[in-house]
């Protein structure tokens, strides 16, 4: 047991890494048996590319599919996933859940994030698995689609923000924001998720996750559809063929690791690992 990520000894983060891998491996399964694309993303490619694994000190993972197989794979997991081990948490099927991507987690497991002790929903060691949506073409319109995207993330962020947020103003903000029903939010996301896939576009993102702040508003989906299989962990997942430009885009200098004071993971009030037999 920890109680933060900090305390978490090193044994501690690679049982967890494993465990996470555990989860990888069972979603290149379903996609391979499925005919899925999917890939690895943003730190999860990284480490494969700098550390062909996990980032020494990285406590999650990334993998991200366009929106149709997004949809796809979400249906197919209801019958084929292995639900001895996993479950996975959308918006649809869990009650509380306010992200706008889903999760795949293991089962007696446990990993809750700081500021996220009250969220009322089973919260085991997970990875994500984003949907990726267009962006229009025109900058002037990315903008306005960029604000609504904001709007309906901050929105879904709102009950964390209410107890997590530094300051008390935007605490009481964010309380206030709360209140606005959750099937209310959704049908928003509901609407701009409609929106966004009107037109087939050279961009896309993740519609409640910042995108970079580089003024794009978005990724180039060439850097999702066009892969090639990549070694992490001793097992080869699909990411993206132009790695070094994808990479370079989201981090800069990607192979310089950060200063040291920067190596750490995601804050956790407490987790629970797997028994070591069941490894």
């Amino acid at each position: 047991m920890g109680n933060g990520y900090k305390e978490m000894p090193p044994e501690d983060l690679r049982q967890l890494q494993l465990i996470q891998l555990e989860m990888l491996l069972e979603v290149d399964r379903i996609c391979k048996k499925f005919n899925i694309r999917y890939c690895i993303i943003a730190g999860t490619l990284l480490g494969a590319v700098r550390h062909k694994g996990y980032i020494p000190w990285d406590d999650d993972a990334d993998v991200a599919m366009l929106r149709p197989e997004y949809e796809k794979f979400c249906s197919v997991c209801e019958e084929e996933m292995d639900h001895s081990r996993f479950y996975l948490q959308t918006h649809s099927n869990t009650s509380g859940y306010r992200w706008g991507y889903g999760k795949i987690r293991r089962k007696d497991t446990e990993f809750i994030r700081k500021g996220q002790e009250h969220m009322p929903y089973p919260s085991g060691i997970f990875i994500d698995i984003f949907p990726l949506d267009h962006v229009p073409e025109r900058m002037i319109y990315r903008k306005i689609h960029n604000f609504g995207c904001t709007v309906v993330r901050k929105m879904l962020w709102s009950t964390v923000g209410a107890k997590s947020d530094s300051k008390k103003i935007m605490r009481i903000l964010y309380r206030l924001v709360s209140l606005i029903p959750r099937d209310f939010v959704f049908s928003l996301y509901n609407t701009l998720k409609r929106l966004s896939n009107r037109k087939q576009t050279r961009m896309v993102r993740i519609l409640t996750f910042p995108t970079p702040d580089n003024g794009y508003y978005g990724y180039y989906k060439k850097w999702y559809v066009d892969l090639k299989d990549i070694l992490f962990e001793g097992h080869y997942f699909p990411g993206a063929k132009d790695y070094d430009e994808y990479l370079t885009f989201k981090f800069g200098n990607y192979l310089e690791p950060p200063p040291v004071e920067q190596r750490q993971g995601h804050a956790s009030t407490r987790y629970r690992l797997l028994p070591r037999d069941r490894n």
